[in-house]
């Protein structure tokens, strides 16, 4: 059974860019138990729009019954900031004022997102984690997280993800961005500001998710006299209302462009430098079609990070394999974790 909670972070938080944010929440769920030496934790950053129940929105690999499961192992997502489902976002109040802060909330990098997290490991006692992992956004945060350095951490998997975040993401995220910007509403401070950009950018999104033979296979006509009224017009609507029934725009903004910041040698020597300092056991999971994060940036990890490995995933799907190819990112995740336990055991009887 999942746990959910909410840590209040007693201090202030001060961002990457000097900002300070006071009432700090943060959103988490936790499943099984913590064993008595503190080794079996599972941690997992989730992506643009999730949550903390990684057991609802990642299953196959999270489950009772999958390869993180709560009879073996304690493991933590936790809802990232500017995200609306528990942690403090834009629609969370600003003590100052006592209203909410929509777009004066400050901004945020994926550098303050993995800040996060380690506040709450930090919270939770966890000193170090079996497995990190995350995927797309969360594989930024994941990869950020190594890095700092304050988590002993012995296995480490960035799926769909990068180093740094690409100029034809930027683009996407700008584009949406404007299609949000379009709708004179998110501009009038209030909840449900910004619905109908919102629509309009997930519908951007998610031509960026999926590919052309994705679409091919599962929105393809078999009227030959329609005019009107097709199927994949009516899928990239239903997409959009689907995501204003559970997210808002203000966050969806803010999100984006924490995405956006995404490049691991700020304030480093270089970006292939930085990727040398991963001490972590890593696994890099690719798409093999991937539209938005494309193989090239998992090849560029994997051929940075020390001694990691890479994998690819052939699906249809695009960016978005990664939520459907649960099977096969199964299977090469758990034998990555099986090799790497199998070669410690080795490792130890050689010293003895």
């Amino acid at each position: 059974m999942s746990n959910t909670l909410i840590y209040k972070y007693p201090k202030i938080f001060k961002l990457e860019n000097g900002k300070k944010l006071r009432n700090l929440e943060i959103a988490y769920q936790t499943y099984g138990k913590l064993n008595s030496d503190k080794s079996n934790v599972i941690w997992v950053c989730h992506a643009l729009t999730a949550n903390a129940d990684v057991f609802d929105w990642w299953k196959g690999l999270f489950g009772n019954k999958a390869l993180f499961n709560p009879d073996e192992h304690f493991i933590v997502c936790a809802n990232i900031l500017g995200s609306h489902y528990g942690t403090t976002s834009p629609l969370s109040i600003n003590p100052v004022n006592g209203l909410p802060y929509y777009l004066s909330f400050p901004e945020f990098t994926i550098r303050d997102l993995s800040a996060l997290h380690q506040l709450l490991a930090q919270h939770l006692g966890i000193t170090k984690i079996n497995t990190l992992l995350g995927s797309s956004l969360g594989g930024q945060q994941a990869l950020e997280w190594t890095l700092a350095a304050q988590t002993e951490i012995e296995h480490l998997i960035l799926v769909a993800t990068n180093a740094v975040h690409s100029s034809w993401g930027i683009a996407f995220n700008e584009s949406q961005r404007l299609a949000i910007a379009a709708d004179r509403t998110f501009f009038a401070n209030k909840p449900d500001g910004g619905q109908k950009g919102l629509v309009a950018a997930r519908s951007m999104a998610l031509l960026s998710y999926r590919t052309y033979d994705a679409y091919a296979e599962t929105q393809v006509e078999s009227n030959n006299d329609k005019l009107r009224d097709f199927r994949a017009a009516s899928y990239q609507s239903y997409q959009g209302e689907k995501l204003i029934k559970r997210f808002n725009a203000y966050s969806y903004w803010y999100l984006t462009r924490a995405m956006d910041s995404h490049n691991v040698g700020r304030g480093r020597k270089s970006v292939t430098d930085a990727l040398q300092h991963v001490k972590a056991k890593t696994l890099v999971v690719g798409i093999e079609n991937d539209f938005l994060f494309p193989l090239t940036e998992q090849e560029f990890l994997a051929k940075h990070i020390p001694d990691a490995e890479l994998s690819v995933i052939k699906c249809a799907y695009g960016h978005d394999g990664f939520l459907i190819e649960t099977d096969k990112l199964t299977k090469i995740v758990g034998n990555f974790l099986k090799e790497n336990s199998r070669n410690k055991i080795l490792k130890l009887q050689h010293i003895a």
